[in-house]
């Protein structure tokens, strides 16, 4: 008899083992590479978020993410100097389903309080019952290149950087609204500094946290900034910066949103606004608008 018992392995472990296999493969290919810029918290990540340190990638390959294209695009871009890059998006309508993933992750990395929304979709039904169908636009701040809003502002609070991104500084907001009025595409808000759980019998924890906008903790506290402020997305300003891209990008589950820098020819960005079945938000008012929709 021999000294080793011999292990009998049921059709059932088979497949428990088959399984298992097949996630450790793809955990560590293609898996790694879908989460790695919206999900995992590495050292190198976290590092890049609060010291400014360059996240390395793994080594490209020709089927990688489009994500971590991007995401080498904006190291890129980075090297530049501010002048000789220009941020722009693309939003793919015909892979958006309406999930709004974008919106939720923007609250959650911009800490939103009631009434301000920087990525709202919009939603349409089309045809006549029984033959319907819904389309579905998100609508970020177009930054446009010819921001209707930032000659209104009485303060000069709000401009337009180098870089194209047009952007608030809260600390010389008086909160006249005046740019919200202008905007034409509705596209800012004003926080009046409610909460979430008001008329609880507390406000929650989570709703105190500060947000990094513009690469400065902003700590929700009585009435100051951004309290009492004109808000807009940034096409999040703060992780573009550290080398990461705009929240709404790495969550949106279709693929269906790009960023880059349409000064680089060889960008992804640059590919997609030079197509036929490309179009901009209301173009005949000459605002020339930086997010773009392939229709």
């Amino acid at each position: 008899m021999s000294e080793k018992n011999e292990t009998l392995v049921t059709p059932q472990e088979e497949v428990k083992d088959s399984r298992l296999g097949f996630l450790k493969k793809i955990s560590s290919g293609v898996f790694a590479s879908l989460l790695l810029p919206a999900v995992l918290k590495t050292k190198q990540i976290q590092a890049a978020e609060q010291d400014g340190v360059e996240i390395s990638l793994p080594e490209q390959k020709d089927d990688e993410d489009v994500i971590l294209r991007m995401m080498r695009e904006i190291q890129r871009a980075l090297a530049k100097p501010v002048e000789e890059r220009h941020w722009a998006m693309v939003i793919d309508l015909r892979k958006c389903v309406g999930c709004r993933a974008c919106t939720v992750s923007c609250i959650a990395e911009n800490k939103l309080p009631p009434g301000v929304v920087y990525r709202p979709v919009m939603e349409e039904e089309i045809g006549t019952y029984p033959n319907v169908t819904r389309t579905y636009l998100p609508r970020p701040c177009l930054h446009c290149s010819k921001p209707p809003c930032t000659p209104v502002c009485p303060v000069r609070a709000t401009y337009k950087r180098k870089d194209g991104i047009v952007v608030i500084d809260y600390e010389k907001c008086i909160g006249c609204r005046y740019c919200v009025t202008a905007c034409p595409y509705g596209a800012r808000s004003f926080d009046f500094g409610e909460f979430y759980t008001n008329n609880t019998p507390q406000i929650e924890s989570y709703e105190m946290q500060a947000d990094f906008e513009y690469g400065r903790e902003w700590k929700r506290d009585g009435k100051k900034s951004p309290v009492n402020n004109a808000r807009k997305c940034h096409f999040c300003l703060h992780r573009i910066e550290k080398g990461l891209l705009p929240q709404c990008v790495v969550t949106c589950i279709g693929r269906a949103t790009y960023f880059g820098d349409v000064n680089d020819k060889e960008s992804i960005i640059s590919e997609l606004i030079g197509r036929p079945n490309v179009m901009r938000l209301k173009e005949e008012l000459g605002t020339e608008p930086n997010c773009y929709y392939l229709v």
